[in-house]
């Protein structure tokens, strides 16, 4: 099986765990999953399985959709539930106007900075397992971008949210920058994954829902389809042939690209051959698919 899996993560389950579930009724093939999602939060989690984790980094730069709610006057040290709480702080009087007001601050490229509860790593060391023995490192803030957020006051210490974001958006960060620029303190208690790039999740399944059916009626999403945002190109057998054995000349003949760019070589019955890039001299081969 070669493809994108849909699954919906419920709370209180790991990514790895989502993993390890679907992991033997697959076997041989390898499996991986898109973009952990913390225990604590709910909702989509593609998997790659087969020769599609081979382009699991291009799948990786999609942007990202969430709703949830935040909890204003206590901060913590995740920035979620599941942390300790370490700062407290009154509750100004909202409205419903006065939210709004923020959340169009908070649109468009905007820096943030990283949490200590992460998986980024600081010499080969995820900064969470720093955090969790007391040691707190300075993290270099990156540019994101927040496409869309919208709140909603629900209660007098509490917002809805919706928010679509670029990849590398932590939502427990923007949780906590809001409630700072609201006039307290805050934290994310619930979060839900709604898209990564097309991916929905009204198209996932829930992890259990997947046992004991046949694998030939498992959803699979193909490579081309999931990867529909690129260009392809066709070629012949024999230049497929030449690339297989390491030989990139059959990609001098292709249309020029922009610096950067991505792209599939498919065979004559439309499946994914190779993953090409342009590099400084052209197009060149990163990946080569079974």
């Amino acid at each position: 099986m070669n493809g994108i899996l849909l699954v919906d993560k419920p709370e209180g389950m790991t990514s790895a765990g989502v993993v390890r579930m679907l992991k033997r009724p697959l076997e041989p093939a390898k499996i991986g999953h898109l973009g952990t999602l913390d225990p604590f939060a709910s909702g989509l989690l593609p998997l790659c399985v087969g020769e599609a984790t081979k382009v699991a980094r291009y799948l990786l730069l999609e942007n990202k959709a969430y709703t949830g709610r935040i909890r204003l006057g206590a901060e913590t040290d995740t920035l979620d539930r599941t942390g300790a709480v370490t700062a407290r702080a009154p509750v100004p009087e909202l409205t419903q106007s006065v939210v709004d007001d923020v959340a169009a601050r908070f649109r468009g490229p905007q820096r943030q900075t990283p949490p200590m509860y992460s998986a980024l790593k600081r010499d080969g060391v995820p900064l969470y397992k720093l955090a969790r023995k007391g040691v707190e490192v300075e993290r270099e803030a990156r540019e994101v971008v927040i496409h869309s957020l919208s709140l909603r006051l629900v209660a007098a210490d509490a917002l809805d949210f919706e928010v679509g974001c670029s990849k590398g958006t932590y939502v427990r960060v923007l949780a906590a920058d809001l409630g700072r620029a609201l006039g307290t303190v805050a934290h994310l208690e619930q979060l839900r994954r709604t898209q990564v790039g097309s991916f929905r999740v009204d198209d996932a399944r829930s992890p259990e829902s997947f046992r004991g059916e046949p694998l030939a009626s498992w959803p699979v999403i193909g490579i081309p389809q999931a990867l529909a945002g690129l260009r392809r190109f066709t070629l012949s057998a024999a230049d497929i042939a030449t690339l297989r054995r390491g030989q990139q000349g059959p990609l001098d003949a292709l249309p020029k690209g922009a610096a950067g760019e991505a792209a599939l070589v498919l065979d004559g019955g439309g499946a994914v051959a190779a993953v090409i890039e342009v590099a400084e001299r052209g197009w060149r081969m990163v990946r080569v698919l079974a």
